[in-house]
């Protein structure tokens, strides 16, 4: 088992990585990114926080979230846009009968000053750019 801890801030500021099962190339169908935003809309409505940047890859998406004052479930959001996208994609079901579209954690950073959030900031700019010069 992983020695691995979440990290909650409330109103904290966090980067996220989230990724397709088995790097499934969901996200090269429009439609698909079209009810990944449509999530993202529906979750923000019920929960709020702040995406200050995010791009979405065929197989992987980055994003930069603020969450609310005294709020740091981010957990419970990434479960929210998760499901719903699941929802609408065809896609083989596994032994749990759960669709296999996104790996089953993600990874997060926990900012912590203005250095840290360029960082991420950066990296979200320029991934797809570095991506596209490997290809």
């Amino acid at each position: 088992m992983s020695g691995y801890h979440r990290t909650f801030a409330p109103g904290g500021c966090f980067f996220f990585t989230v990724v397709t099962h088995r790097r499934q190339p969901h996200f090269a169908n429009e439609d698909n990114v079209k009810r990944l935003r449509e999530a993202f809309v529906r979750v923000k409505a019920k929960h709020p926080f702040t995406i200050d940047a995010i791009v979405v890859l065929p197989d992987h998406l980055h994003t930069l979230w603020q969450l609310p004052d005294g709020d740091s479930n981010y957990s419970l959001r990434w479960r929210l846009i998760k499901h719903y996208v699941s929802t609408g994609l065809q896609t083989d079901i596994n032994h749990r009968d759960e669709k296999q579209v996104w790996q089953r954690r993600f990874w997060e950073h926990t900012i912590t000053d203005e250095r840290d959030w360029r960082n991420p900031m950066d990296y979200i700019h320029f991934n797809p750019i570095r991506l596209n010069t490997v290809m």
